[in-house]
């Protein structure tokens, strides 16, 4: 396993790899990743909406949601949030300020079109009927939940957010098999999931999905009879009490929490702690698989 020092010389150079990335396939393989978190989504739903028990519903929901970041990591895409991390080599002074926003922004393009797609296919598939349609329930609950958020506790919810997704990322990366990388990975996502952090990505499938439902007559309807208010459910509010701010706190708590962070620690003893050849060789293995 890599150290934390080898860690911060190995993403110095994926990051530069990663902004090299034609914008095309900065899109694509976005896309592919808000895919990735929105069927976690949709699997943490489903399994939440089986209990009745919030607590249980919030944990089955925590167990289940890291599959994303693990499809992510090990096939091969580009996630917004875990991107924020090429701070570190705009620091290093390896890439532009315009460099790192024109990846950010393509890849944040490419997490909304796959997530939100999936949202409206599940809604054409009928997903949310399982259950009796407690899964419409769940899923339009949780989606008036947080868009009921005051844009300050959005804000907060997605610094610690990011924080720990960061994080995730940075532990998966000290790992060198596909056992390590998920060990490193699992828990700090477990962690967010659980207590109830906001994810960007992430919800441009939670609310979106909740807002395809609501405006279907039958599982509105049927979020009414059990006593859910549908008033702050709306677009702007998603974008305006959600996504705005939770995106602003992801980046700080990814890009300057950790990737600031750990830049400072430790840049000045890159030279000395990873060898030339064998940071080529690792930051190519990792190049393709850690976002």
């Amino acid at each position: 396993m890599y150290s934390p020092q080898e860690i911060e010389s190995l993403y110095d150079t994926v990051g530069q790899k990663k902004v090299m990335i034609p914008i095309y396939k900065m899109i694509v393989m976005g896309i592919l990743a808000g895919i990735f978190i929105a069927l976690a989504a949709v699997g943490a739903n489903t399994g939440a909406s089986m209990v009745s028990n919030p607590g249980l519903a919030k944990l089955i929901s925590a167990l289940i949601f890291p599959a994303g970041l693990a499809m992510v990591v090990l096939a091969g895409s580009e996630l917004f949030t875990g991107d924020c991390l090429i701070i570190i080599s705009k620091l290093d002074k390896k890439i532009t300020w315009r460099a790192m926003l024109k990846c950010w922004v393509a890849v944040y393009i490419g997490n909304f079109i796959g997530a939100i797609l999936v949202a409206f296919l599940m809604i054409q598939c009928h997903q949310l009927s399982l259950f009796a349609n407690d899964l419409s329930l769940f899923t339009i609950q949780t989606a008036v939940a947080k868009t009921s958020l005051t844009p300050v506790n959005a804000l907060i919810l997605g610094v610690f957010c990011n924080f720990l997704v960061c994080i995730a990322v940075w532990m998966g990366m000290a790992g060198v098999t596909v056992t390590e990388k998920l060990a490193g990975l699992y828990l700090p996502i477990f962690l967010f999931v659980l207590s109830g952090f906001e994810h960007s990505v992430a919800n441009m499938y939670y609310i979106p999905a909740g807002l395809f439902a609501a405006a279907d007559s039958t599982y509105a309807n049927f979020a009414i009879q059990h006593g859910v208010s549908l008033v702050n459910l709306t677009w702007s509010n998603f974008f305006l009490r959600n996504l705005f701010p939770v995106t602003i706190g992801n980046i700080i708590g990814g890009g300057c929490m950790v990737g600031v962070v750990y830049w400072f620690m430790y840049q000045k003893k890159r030279a000395v702690t990873v060898p030339a050849k064998q940071k080529t060789a690792a930051a190519i293995a990792h190049g393709k698989a850690l976002k």
